[in-house]
């Protein structure tokens, strides 16, 4: 396929890189200055969105998606894919695909999981709002570029997925750094903790595929003084817009309204900024009850 990619980040280079790699013509943009390892560079945004089939966008928040669907979308051909990879809030994504559509292009949110090592292994989870021609279309992007697409129903839903996913994920990964540090004080040792609660009703994939412990379990970033898989900015970012769609349709999310309030302490107060967010554990390894 004619592949155009906005946004050559560490995420998004890795994505293209795969893509290059499987045979597909790609050409990306990015605002920054870039090293694009090979990827042919387009002079502009409309450039890399035109005589294309599906457009690829990996962008930092919805204010800047809607800017660029804004500028692409006039020059992008009738029936082409515009296919956002952007964690944003829902109503970006769905005012985007409303857009899309007024211009004939076909529009996907498609969040996804599994951080920087996800999207240079081609290991992603594509979790998909849209049409399911949309979906049809860019599925053979998703084999190479991630393990898993799920199509979540129409647009919107893939961000929606992304949000509750990592509403989880920032809930679980606190809890499981707290009961390490537990541990610690009781006594327990790490291994011990690890090889029962990985194997019983405690598991999850904080504990068992990104545990916080160093040297214990699958390597992770612990095991790289916690250099970010996934940074804590992100994950702060994330909560926010989790708590953002839950006061628009009053969902009570007390975990995760929680989760939100210590990730940005441990950010914006403790030096968290530029730490993966299982750095969560040294936190707790340090402090008292209070």
């Amino acid at each position: 396929m004619k592949v155009g990619f906005i946004g050559l980040g560490n995420m998004g280079k890795p994505m293209a890189l795969n893509l290059l790699a499987a045979g597909h013509q790609v050409k990306g943009f990015d605002t920054a200055a870039i090293n694009a390892e090979g990827i042919p560079i387009a002079t502009s945004a409309t450039d890399a969105a035109s005589e294309i089939d599906i457009l690829i966008t990996m962008l930092p928040n919805g204010t800047i998606l809607q800017a660029v669907a804004e500028m692409v979308l006039p020059v992008m051909p009738k029936d082409a894919v515009l296919l956002d990879c952007s964690t944003v809030d829902v109503d970006s994504a769905r005012l985007v695909a409303s857009i899309s559509e007024a211009n004939n292009i076909i529009p996907l949110d498609a969040p996804v999981s599994g951080g920087v090592g996800g999207a240079m292994a081609g290991t992603l989870t594509f979790m998909v709002g849209g049409p399911k021609i949309g979906f049809e279309k860019a599925t053979p992007l998703f084999k190479i570029m991630g393990q898993k697409a799920v199509l979540c129903g129409p647009s919107g839903n893939g961000q929606a997925a992304k949000i509750c996913n990592n509403m989880i994920l920032g809930a679980t990964m606190i809890v499981t750094c707290e009961a390490f540090a537990m541990a610690d004080k009781l006594g327990l040792e790490r291994q011990s903790m690890f090889d029962v609660v990985s194997t019983s009703s405690g598991y999850s994939w904080s504990m068992n595929a990104y545990c916080p412990a160093p040297g214990i379990g699958p390597s992770a970033p612990s095991d790289n003084n916690y250099t970010p898989g996934f940074d804590s900015e992100l994950m702060v970012k994330d909560l926010r817009l989790s708590q953002h769609a839950a006061e628009m349709i009053d969902a009570d999310t007390p975990m995760g309204k929680l989760a939100l309030e210590l990730y940005e302490q441990f950010v914006f107060e403790e030096n968290g900024k530029g730490r993966d967010f299982s750095a969560m554990l040294p936190r707790f390894e340090k402090r008292s009850r209070s």
